[in-house]
C-alpha cells in the first residue's frame, strides 16, 4: 500500500484491511465454546485434588477477577485451592513458587509474570512432576495457557486507533511490559497493522509504564507530552498494552483541555469503560477481555487434565472491543454496572 492509498482512507475502508494489516495467529490453540456455568453438568471433578493458584498480583481488575474464578471454581469442582498473591513483587513471587513445588500440588496454574522471572520456576514444578497451566503466560513449561486471543486483540485495537485518526498522525505508545507476552504481542500486532499507514508515526522515545502507581505516573508522562507538543493535531492517540496507563492518560489529557486526542488499552476495567461510555471523555476504545470465565476456563482445564483428557497448547476466550458507539452493549454483555 503507498502512503496516498493510506492516508485519505474513512473508517470502513480502514477496518476491511483487518485481513491484510493483522492476520492472526493462534497456535495450536482452540476456542472455549461456553461458559463454565454452562458446562456445569459435564461430569468434570477436582475431588481430592489439590490445585495451586499463582497471582503475579490481585491489584488491577483483570488479575484479580481471574484469580477469585479459579478460586471459587476449584471448590465448586470439590477440589482445594491453595492460592497466593504475590503483590507484583518478583522476589516474593519467586519464593512463593519455590513454597508451592514443595507442597507438591496435584497442579500448579501461574496467572500472568514476566517470563524470564517466573520460567525456571514453573520448569522446576514440571521437573518436580507437578503439570503446570497458566493464563497469560506463553511458556513452553506450560501444558495449556488459557487466553484471550492477543493477536485479534491487538489488530482489532490497532485498526480502531487507525480508523478514529484517519490514516494519520503522531501517537504516543506506553511500553514498558513488553516481556510479558500478551502485551507483547499486542505491541507487535499495533506495529504490524501501522506499517501500512505510513503517515501513522510512534513518538520516539517510547513511554514506559510502571506498577505501582501506574495511574498517576501515566497522568505525569502524558502531561509533560502534552507540554512538549502544545498544539492541537500534533497528538492524535495514546496506546497502550492494558488500561490502567490509559486511566492516567485520559485524566491527563482531560485536564490539559486536549479531548482531542483519544486513548486506547486492553482489559475493560469498569472505571475505563465508564469513560469510554462518556462523549466527552478522550478515551476511544477498550478491549474487553473475560477475567471471571478465563479464570473458570482455566480452572476446568486442570479438571480435565487431570481426568486424563489431552489439552491444546493454548484455549482462547473471545475479547469484545467496546467503543463510543457500543460500550453499552459490551458492559452489558460483561455484566459490569
Amino acid at each position: 500500500m503507498t502512503e496516498g492509498t493510506a492516508s485519505g482512507l474513512g473508517r470502513r475502508e480502514i477496518l476491511k484491511l483487518a485481513a491484510v494489516a493483522g492476520a492472526t495467529f493462534a497456535g495450536a490453540g482452540v476456542f472455549a465454546s461456553a461458559p463454565a456455568s454452562a458446562a456445569a453438568d459435564d461430569g468434570l471433578s477436582l475431588k481430592g485434588k489439590r490445585v495451586a493458584i499463582s497471582a503475579t498480583g490481585t491489584d488491577h481488575y483483570f488479575d484479580l477477577q481471574v484469580y477469585n474464578a479459579q478460586i471459587d471454581e476449584v471448590k465448586r469442582l470439590g477440589g482445594e485451592p491453595i492460592a497466593v498473591d504475590a503483590g507484583r513483587n518478583d522476589g516474593k513471587l519467586i519464593a512463593q513458587l519455590q513454597t508451592l513445588v514443595a507442597q507438591k500440588p496435584d497442579a500448579l496454574v501461574q496467572i500472568l509474570g514476566t517470563l524470564s522471572v517466573i520460567d525456571p520456576w514453573l520448569k522446576r514444578a514440571r521437573d518436580a512432576g507437578i503439570p503446570v497451566l497458566t493464563v497469560d503466560v506463553g511458556s513452553t513449561n506450560s501444558l495449556n495457557n488459557t487466553t484471550s486471543d492477543n493477536w485479534g486483540i491487538g489488530k482489532d485495537l490497532a485498526l480502531q486507533l487507525v480508523s478514529d485518526i484517519g490514516g494519520e498522525g503522531n501517537i504516543v505508545v506506553f511500553n514498558g511490559f513488553y516481556g510479558v507476552t500478551p502485551c507483547a504481542i499486542r505491541y507487535d500486532q499495533l506495529v504490524n497493522v501501522i506499517k501500512y499507514f505510513p503517515k501513522v508515526k510512534i513518538l520516539q522515545p517510547e513511554l514506559r509504564d510502571v506498577i505501582p502507581n501506574t495511574v498517576q505516573d501515566a497522568f505525569t508522562q502524558i502531561t509533560a507530552i502534552l507540554n512538549k507538543y502544545p498544539e492541537k493535531g500534533s497528538i492524535k492517540a495514546v496506546w497502550s498494552a492494558w488500561d490502567i496507563p490509559q486511566l492516567g492518560a485520559t485524566q491527563a489529557i482531560a485536564a490539559a483541555g486536549r479531548n482531542e486526542i483519544r486513548t486506547y488499552g486492553v482489559d475493560g476495567s469498569p472505571e475505563v469503560l465508564q469513560l469510554v461510555a462518556d462523549p466527552d471523555s478522550p478515551a476511544g476504545a477498550d478491549a474487553a477481555q473475560q477475567p471471571a470465565e478465563i479464570g473458570h476456563v482455566a480452572i476446568r482445564n486442570v479438571a480435565k487434565l487431570l481426568a486424563g483428557q489431552t489439552l491444546p497448547r493454548e484455549t482462547y476466550v473471545p475479547a469484545l472491543l467496546a467503543d463510543k458507539e457500543n460500550v453499552g452493549e459490551i458492559t452489558k454483555k460483561l455484566g459490569i454496572g
